[in-house]
């Protein structure tokens, strides 16, 4: 990452050490991919984890959108996500990147 992080910089990409601090409801740009999860008790929501040299974090694309996109969803290596930045209180330190 550090080889792109310049590219990614000027694009408005952030690191995942930069989110951390970020209040509830914020627009957030972030990649690449480095996992994906669709638990069958999901209801078709899938599960991606976005990581750098910094830390990851975790993005929840709702049905609709992974329905749209699938191909991107299921083959791309490196993504740059736009989305609502989300803390659940309810769960501690829970954070994560809504998309969809």
């Amino acid at each position: 990452m550090q080889f792109l992080r310049a590219r990614l910089h000027a694009r408005g990409v952030q690191r995942a050490r930069d989110l951390q601090p970020l209040p509830h409801g914020r627009r957030k740009r972030r990649g690449p991919v480095t996992m994906r999860q669709q638990p069958s008790s999901a209801n078709g929501v899938l599960f991606v984890t976005l990581e750098d040299e910094t830390g990851h974090v975790n993005v929840i694309v709702w049905p609709k959108l992974k329905q749209r996109q699938s191909a991107v969803w299921r083959h791309a290596r490196l993504l740059v996500v736009h989305g609502m930045w989300q803390r659940d209180p309810t769960a501690g330190e829970v954070t994560h990147v809504v998309l969809g």
